[in-house]
This record gives structure tokens, C-alpha cells and sequence, in this order.
């Protein structure tokens, strides 16, 4: 009767990951190589049916600060990666509070934001509500890509048309003059091109979101010389360990060993 055989060491950190991001998907992935650490990825559950990181993963809310608080003590987590979206304003603040109550490391994961370029033709606003000021002045036909969740800041704008790209259908209230169109991306410099040509689109809306998945989208709104109405990057909780990109973020959790 051949022998049991012995279970492997422990992994010695347990990192939680508040993901959502392709830069949280890729962490995820690297340290599920790495037998030292067990990875736990939440996942805001926004999206009906979401690609799945490696490792395990939890999909909802923690029920505010304490409650994250919580879950950090009862399952030993080590160390916290908050790599949920720029604009995911109110988990990064419940994180750094949770990092103060429970003084497990925190490290937050922002890929860095665009620039224009010198051909670029970009309007800043600070809000949604901002944008969806400023947008009658810039143009007639919208695509709007700033997310289906904030489509309602939009809803009272009669006159212009939108074209509203998504994973899931929006939920009312949406813009009156709407066309929803279902895709997961990344979507290439062509498929941006032939979009905005086809819905003969005359001005861009985005949230400055960073990185190369959606980027593609400003270099055919520069070629077509059509207008962008970017929204600024939400306030930040100061005091919180920064890495732009997962190679960085992998450097501060071996320092942190």
C-alpha cells in the first residue's frame, strides 16, 4: 500500500486583490505561479457574467469599511492589492480605512492616465455631471463610453444621439436617442476606426480610465479629427503605497516578505 504523500508547505501571505481591471487579472495570474502566496480576487459583480481570474475569488460587496475590515481578519489576509478601477472611488477609500483598522499592507495598483497629443482635440470635465454639460457644445453624436452604470447622468440630454457600448444592457433611466451595442473588448485601432465611421460619430466621451486596452479608441477619435470629452480621474486617499503597473506591484510585494 503505497504511502500518503505529504502535503506541501503552506503558502506563507494571503493577498487579497480588489480586481476588476486587466491589471488585477495579470497579478492574479502571476501569483497563482508562485506556490508562497494564496490569492483571493473580489470582484465588484457588475457584470452579469465576468471572466474569472486564477486563484479564488469572491464577487460583491463587503458591506462597507468594517466590513472589509472583517473579512481581512478572518481569513488571515497578509496583504491588500487594491486594483479596482480608477474611478472606483469609494472601494479605494473603504480600503485605506481598512488598512488603518486592521494595519495590513496596502498597496494600490493605478495604471497611469492618458495625455493628449498634440492633434488631440480633448475637453476636461470633472464629473459626469460636468461632461454631460459641456457635450451639447462639443457634438451631435455621441459615443459614450464612460459605463452603463452612469448612463443616467445623460438621460435629460434630448437632442443628442448616443451610441452606448457595454457589457450587459443598461437599466433605465438611458438617453431617449440610445443605440446599446454588447461587446467585451479589447477592441483594435480597426474595429475603433470602422465604429466611429459607420455611426458617423462626432464626439467621444470616456473617463480617463489609463492603460492600452481602450486606448485605441483616442487614436481613431485623433485620426478622424473628432472631438474628446475626457472625465477627470476621481480624489484618491492620501498616504497609500502607489505601483503603475504589475511588475511594479510584484517588486512591493517581495519587499514586503
Amino acid at each position: 500500500m503505497s504511502a500518503e504523500p505529504e502535503p506541501g508547505p503552506l503558502p506563507a501571505h494571503h493577498v487579497l486583490i480588489l480586481g476588476g481591471t486587466t491589471e488585477a487579472r495579470r497579478l492574479a495570474e502571476s501569483l497563482a505561479l508562485d506556490p508562497s502566496y494564496r490569492v483571493t480576487t473580489s470582484l465588484a459583480g457588475r457584470v452579469a457574467a465576468p471572466v474569472l481570474p486564477p486563484g479564488e475569488t469572491r464577487i460583491g460587496g463587503f458591506g462597507g469599511i468594517a466590513g472589509l475590515a472583517a473579512w481581512i481578519a478572518v481569513h488571515d489576509v497578509t496583504r491588500v492589492i487594491d486594483a479596482t478601477h480608477p474611478f472606483a472611488e469609494r472601494m479605494s477609500f473603504n480600503a485605506a480605512e481598512a488598512q488603518a483598522l486592521t494595519g495590513v499592507p496596502l498597496l494600490a495598483l493605478r495604471r497611469p492616465g492618458w495625455t493628449p497629443e498634440p492633434d488631440d482635440d480633448w475637453t476636461f470635465a470633472d464629473s459626469l455631471a460636468d461632461a454631460a454639460a459641456l457635450l451639447p457644445g462639443l457634438g451631435a453624436r455621441a459615443f459614450l463610453t464612460t459605463g452603463r452604470m452612469g448612463l443616467h447622468t445623460f438621460a435629460h440630454l434630448t437632442d443628442t444621439w448616443f451610441l452606448v457600448r457595454s457589457v450587459d444592457p443598461p437599466e433605465a433611466p438611458v438617453p431617449p436617442r440610445l443605440e446599446v451595442l454588447l461587446a467585451r473588448g479589447p477592441f483594435t485601432l480597426d474595429d475603433e476606426r470602422e465604429l466611429l465611421a459607420r455611426h458617423r460619430i462626432d464626439v467621444l466621451v470616456t473617463k480617463d480610465s489609463g492603460g492600452s486596452a481602450t486606448a485605441p479608441k483616442l487614436t481613431a477619435a485623433r485620426e478622424a479629427g473628432i472631438a474628446v470629452l475626457v472625465v477627470r480621474r476621481p480624489a484618491v486617499p492620501e498616504g497609500v503605497a502607489e505601483a503603475d503597473s504589475v511588475a511594479a506591484a510584484l517588486r512591493w510585494l517581495g519587499s514586503q516578505a
